[in-house]
């Protein structure tokens, strides 16, 4: 794993692990390192370890979350191989929260949103997605993605109002649920004979098995998009460019796609924009230009700049709870001083990479 300073374009640190890193989150507060078989909790200002959890099910895909809203770094991750239970752990205080009953299923997705506040989780089969108020790990949402075949979820988003949920797949659609709040309020007698009906359907789901009544009681998507492609991975995001909702799509075969969202009325997305993110530069509109963001500055050339700091070891530790299952932490070398990521009292952004070599520690 390398930590690189983007603005100042040097190596912070590189560490290497006993097995393959199989995924990294990282907020303002702590990083995590995710093997196969154990997760690492490092202190994101000295890069100091400060916990090992050991005992967590094998986890092949590294598949965990972690909160961006770093005055709690809540963190997630599965805690069975057969069922849908999640592990929902204090990242500050390092101690278990408590443990969720999300899905009858192995999981597929977990994800907070911006304030931690909210987890959202699917399962392999990826019909049902679940939210869970945090800390208290109970349901508060549950939606229905499609009930005909079963899809793996390959992203799922907050947006950060935390008004939507958007989940994308290998099908080619992509949906958006509304998070509303289910008020108490008497709700009005119907004035049309459809209206009577449906009040009618409702009220006798009360008497079918709880599968049914509860797949009745499900809500829809908000929104939906049509991608032009089926069976990619690709990962979502919902954001605000010039002040208007919209919907991103990357997909692995290289492009961006850009939808527009009605956050009242919801619906079918319309594609505005295609980009290209190979560097061919080339862009598709669909729709009146209405999108002119800047061209950003590429961090890639300043990340290539050679790096001035010397190094500097000392030597390293390990932390003492694998010896409760006889298990060897390797030991990771630390700069003689603190990795100080302060920069003007704000912390820089951070990429990481992944490294194959043994590395010495750098400070920058």
């Amino acid at each position: 794993m390398n930590v690189y300073h983007f603005k100042k374009g040097t190596e912070i640190c590189n560490y290497s692990y006993s097995s393959n890193i199989l995924s990294i989150r990282l907020n303002r507060q702590r990083l995590l390192v995710c093997l196969e078989e154990s997760i690492y909790i490092h202190n994101i200002k000295d890069m100091k370890l400060l916990k090992t959890l050991l005992d967590v099910p094998a986890n092949p895909t590294g598949l965990c979350a972690l909160s961006i809203n770093h005055s709690n770094s809540y963190l997630a991750y599965p805690g069975s191989l057969t069922s849908g239970e999640i592990v929902l752990y204090d990242g500050n205080s390092l101690k278990t929260v408590c443990t969720i009953a999300a899905h009858e299923g192995t999981l597929a997705a977990i994800t907070f949103n911006a304030s931690g506040s909210k987890l959202a989780s699917a399962s392999e089969k990826g019909t049902v997605i679940r939210v869970f108020s945090v800390p208290d790990g109970q349901k508060v949402y549950e939606f229905r993605r499609g009930m005909k075949r079963y899809v793996t979820i390959s992203s799922l988003v907050f947006s950060m109002d935390s008004q939507f949920l958007c989940a994308s797949s290998n099908t080619e659609t992509v949906h958006i649920f509304k998070l509303e709040q289910v008020t108490n309020s008497r709700p009005e007698e119907p004035s049309t004979w459809s209206g009577y009906m449906g009040k009618m359907f409702m009220a006798a789901t009360n008497y079918l098995p709880t599968q049914v009544s509860d797949m009745m009681h499900q809500d829809r998507a908000f929104a939906t998009a049509r991608l032009n492609f089926s069976g990619q991975r690709n990962i979502c995001t919902l954001s605000t460019i010039q002040k208007l909702p919209r919907l991103l799509v990357a997909s692995s075969d290289g492009h961006l796609y850009i939808y527009n969202l009605d956050p009242q009325d919801g619906g079918e997305c319309v594609l505005i924009k295609t980009h290209s993110l190979f560097g061919s530069g080339t862009t598709e509109e669909n729709k009146e230009n209405d999108l002119r963001p800047s061209l950003p500055q590429s961090y890639a050339a300043t990340v290539a700049r050679p790096s001035a700091s010397s190094a500097s070891t000392v030597p390293g530790y390990s932390e003492d709870g694998g010896a409760l299952r006889g298990e060897v932490i390797p030991e990771h070398e630390f700069a003689t001083g603190p990795v100080c990521l302060d920069d003007e009292n704000e912390f820089p952004p951070i990429i990481l990479c992944r490294g194959n070599q043994k590395g010495k520690t750098k400070q920058s």
